[in-house]
Formats: C-alpha cells, sequence, structure tokens
C-alpha cells in the first residue's frame, strides 16, 4: 500500500470534520489545467458576454463534469448517500464585470413547477421556478464550486463566516451579530481547485481590487428525493 494510499482516508476525514464543523473545505487539484482550459473554451460559447448564467446543466459537457465531480474520490464522501446534481451557476468576475455581493445565505432551490411549489411561493429567474424549501432540505445541500482561475486577495474571494452554518435560517440581525462577533475569512482557492460548502454558510464577496478574472462553476448538489411533493428542477 502506497503512502497516499495509507493517508487518503484520515485525508477524507479530516475534510468531512472540516465541512461539518466549518461549513467549507477547500480541496485544491481536483481538476488540471487542461481540463479547465477545455471547460473555459465550452463556456466561451455558450456566455460570451454575460458575468454568468443559471442553465449551465442544460448542455452536456456540463453535465459529464457534474458526474465527474460526484464520483471524484475526494469529493463523494462529502455528498452523502445517492446524491444528485441539481444546478450549476456560472459566475465571473473581470474588469468589465467588478462586482459583489452583501452577506447572505442561499436559501432557494431550482425545482418544477407543481402544486408544491406554489403552496411555497415561486420566483422566476432566467426561466427556472425557485423557492425556499424546509430549513431541513437547505441543511443537506452542498455546493462545489469549481475554480478555473486562482481566487486571490485582490480578485474578490468568496468570503465566509465560519461555523454560520450551524444555526440554520438567520435573520438581518442574525446576520450582522455573527459576522461581528466571528468575523469572516476570504476562500483564496488556485486553479482547479474545488470549494465545498454548505449554503446556509454566511458568505459574501467583495469587488476585485487588482484586474485578476475569477471565475468559478457553482454546482448544487443535495439528495435525491425531496420532501412534501417537490421535485429537482434537473437531477444528474
Amino acid at each position: 500500500m502506497t503512502l497516499l494510499e495509507q493517508s487518503l482516508p484520515s485525508f477524507i476525514r479530516n475534510t468531512q470534520a472540516e465541512l461539518h464543523q466549518q461549513g467549507y473545505v477547500s480541496l485544491p487539484h481536483i481538476f488540471s489545467d487542461q481540463t479547465c482550459h477545455q471547460i473555459s473554451e465550452n463556456l466561451a460559447e455558450v456566455t460570451q458576454s454575460k458575468p454568468g448564467t443559471r442553465r449551465l446543466l442544460a448542455f452536456d459537457w456540463c453535465q459529464e463534469l457534474a458526474r465527474s465531480l460526484k464520483s471524484h474520490p475526494l469529493i463523494s464522501p462529502l455528498l452523502g448517500p445517492n446524491p444528485v446534481i441539481n444546478q450549476c451557476t456560472y459566475f465571473e468576475k473581470s474588469p468589465d464585470q467588478n462586482w459583489l455581493v452583501a452577506l447572505h445565505q442561499d436559501v432557494s432551490i431550482a425545482v418544477q413547477p407543481n402544486a408544491a411549489t406554489t403552496q411555497l411561493g415561486i420566483s422566476q429567474k432566467e426561466g427556472l421556478s425557485f423557492v425556499q424549501p424546509p430549513v431541513e432540505v437547505l441543511k443537506r445541500l452542498i455546493a462545489l464550486r469549481v475554480h478555473l482561475d486562482d481566487c486571490t486577495k485582490d480578485n474578490g474571494p468568496l468570503k465566509v463566516v465560519p461555523g454560520s452554518h450551524q444555526q440554520g435560517r438567520l435573520t438581518d440581525p442574525m446576520i450582522a451579530k455573527l459576522r461581528d462577533h466571528f468575523g469572516d475569512k476570504s476562500c483564496l482557492v488556485t486553479t482547479g481547485g474545488v470549494l465545498a460548502m454548505r449554503p446556509l454558510l454566511l458568505h459574501a464577496s467583495s469587488k476585485m481590487a487588482l484586474p485578476q478574472r475569477r471565475r468559478v462553476l457553482h454546482f448544487l448538489c443535495g439528495p435525491r428525493q425531496l420532501p412534501n411533493g417537490l421535485v429537482w428542477h434537473e437531477a444528474i
């Protein structure tokens, strides 16, 4: 047995513990530079001048990427039994598209419109139907953020409040209190790395200070079956 094989179970246990306790964990070198380059070429045909889109799972190449994420030996232990990837959103920061996002939680999911979604209240974005499911559903979700560029302190990295996912759904006063008490931490990830995070983790993103491109594919993963008649829009 090689040293890598001996250390792999320990590494997986550590990443599982970090994700549980802190709400996020960084996994470097999941994809090669060559793979990231191929993804970039695919994106160029889809996004053109747009800063992002929520509809990437409509494309075969993105579905294959989702399957490779689910089956990766360092990622699959984080996802639970029989998971599905149900959405992929593309974010891009650049000198021409330099935006910020205030501290928040991700509390909406894309579902198929039916009687159950109507009861929860539907919002439409890019032709997708979004609802805010029960917090028990949100606690079981994991976002996998694939970085196509180095994410540095200068190009608008994700900032998180460690451990805040354990507090459930938060009101605005609670958000401010947690940030002031625990502070925030920048998530710096190199090209080809993946940041796994709980959507209930408080997170924000500032504008870039230097003109360094920052592109991310944000996959949302959860249990195959949803409660209360809800059905995922996609289930890869």
